[in-house]
C-alpha cells in the first residue's frame, strides 16, 4: 500500500478522499502492516540532505505517518528528534532525582538521558488541509529539526496545499516555521490561535518580562499575520468538526482540539503533556517548560480525564512518533499511555 501522492501533481482534495478510502479497504487486508507501509513510504521517497539527521534519528526513521478518523485523513509529520540529560530536571522539577530515575527505570527508560519529539499535524476535512502546529522551521537545520517542509512533501503535500493554520500556543517549537525566507511558509493559509494567548504575547508584561525573547519572536512571525488570523476562545469551531478548547497552564491561552468526523473523535493536545511517562503517570509533577505549573497540573488532570472517559486516541505534540495513543486512568490518579498500533486499519475503526 503506498500511500504518498506524487508531489508534482496538483493536489486534488476529492482524489485525496478517495485515497483515503481506498487506503481503509487494503489496510483490512494488510492488518498491522498498514502503518508500517506507509511510514516506510515516507522514509525512501525524500532523502534528507547529507548531515541533516539528527543524532536522535537513525537510518529508516519514519517521517510521516498516516490514519483515517471518520471521513477525515489524519498525517502526523516528524519535525524532529533532540536527545538530551534528564528527564530530570526539566520533568518533576519539585521531586527527587532519585523518584525520577525510579520512575524512568520502572517503565524501562533510561534515568539520565531522554529524546524529546517535534510532532505537527495534518488533517484533511472537507474542503480544508488543516496544518496543526509548524515546527522549528528553517532556523532548526543545523540540530536536524525543521524537517515539516520536507516531509510533508515526502506524504504528497505542498505548503500551498495547507488552507488553516492552526498554533496550539506560541512557544518557539510551534511557530518557527511560519516563514521559510522571510516570506511565509503557507502562502495560502489563513491562521487559527487562541485569543487568550495572542493577547498575552503582545501585551507589555511579556515584553518586559523574563518571557521576553519569545515575546520577540511572536513579534516577529506572528504579529505580521493577524489581518488573517481568527483569535478563537472556548468552543469556537475551527472548520467543521474541529473544536478549540481551553488548555492554560503550559502557556497562558494555550488551545487543544478536538475533531468529530463520522462519529469518531480524535484529539490534539498540544503540549499538555510533554513526556508519555512522566507527564501522565505523573501529571501533578512540575515540568519546567510550563508557565504556570499549578494550572498546567489542572488543566492536564481536566484533558486526560475526559480522554479516558471517551476512550478516544489523541495526538501529542511530544509523544513518541508517530505521537499517536489512548490514555487509561490509573488507580492512583495517574494515566497508562498506550501507543495506537493497528486500530485504525480495520474498517477504519479507532
Amino acid at each position: 500500500m503506498d500511500e504518498t501522492r506524487d508531489a508534482n501533481r496538483p493536489y486534488d482534495r476529492r482524489s485525496a478522499l478517495k485515497i483515503a478510502a481506498g487506503a481503509g479497504a487494503s489496510a483490512a487486508l494488510l492488518g498491522a502492516a498498514g502503518p508500517a507501509v506507509a511510514q516506510g513510504a515516507a522514509a525512501t521517497a525524500a532523502p534528507a540532505a547529507p548531515g541533516a539527521t539528527a543524532p536522535a534519528e537513525r537510518t529508516g526513521t519514519p517521517g510521516w505517518h498516516r490514519f483515517t478518523i471518520g471521513e477525515a485523513r489524519v498525517t502526523t509529520v516528524l519535525d524532529g528528534l533532540r536527545p538530551g540529560e534528564g528527564p530530570f530536571p526539566t520533568f518533576g522539577a519539585d521531586q527527587s532525582q532519585e523518584a525520577m530515575g525510579a520512575l524512568m527505570k520502572a517503565n524501562f527508560l533510561p534515568e539520565d538521558r531522554f529524546v524529546n519529539g517535534f510532532t505537527p499535524v495534518l488533517i484533511e476535512t472537507g474542503d480544508d488541509l488543516v496544518l496543526v502546529d509548524t515546527g522549528f522551521g528553517e532556523g532548526g537545520a543545523k540540530n536536524g529539526l525543521g524537517r515539516l517542509v520536507e516531509r510533508m512533501g515526502a506524504a504528497g503535500y505542498a505548503p500551498s496545499d495547507v488552507t488553516v493554520v492552526v498554533l496550539t500556543h506560541f512557544h518557539g517549537d510551534h511557530i518557527q516555521g511560519l516563514v521559510a525566507g522571510g516570506r511565509p511558509t503557507f502562502e495560502n493559509a489563513r491562521y487559527v490561535a487562541g485569543a487568550r494567548e495572542y493577547e498575552w504575547w503582545t501585551s507589555d508584561e511579556a515584553k518586559a518580562g523574563e518571557r521576553k525573547d519569545g515575546a520577540a519572536l511572536v513579534e516577529k512571525l506572528v504579529v505580521p499575520l493577524r489581518e488573517k488570523m481568527t483569535l478563537v476562545k472556548e468552543g469556537d469551531t475551527v472548520v467543521p468538526g474541529l473544536t478549540a478548547l481551553e488548555a492554560f497552564g503550559h502557556s497562558p491561552g494555550m488551545m487543544v482540539f478536538r475533531l468529530e468526523s463520522g462519529g469518531k473523535a480524535l484529539w490534539l493536545t498540544a503540549d499538555t503533556a510533554n513526556h508519555f511517562v512522566a507527564s501522565l503517570q505523573k501529571p501533578d509533577w512540575q515540568v519546567r517548560f510550563d508557565q504556570d505549573k499549578a494550572m498546567a497540573s489542572e488543566t492536564r488532570r481536566k484533558v486526560f480525564d475526559r480522554i479516558a472517559q471517551e476512550k478516544a486516541p489523541f495526538i501529542g505534540f511530544h509523544m513518541p512518533f508517530p505521537a499517536v495513543g489512548f490514555v487509561e486512568k490509573m488507580e492512583d490518579g495517574g494515566y497508562r499511555y498506550v501507543a495506537a498500533s493497528y486500530q485504525f486499519d480495520i474498517d477504519g475503526d479507532a
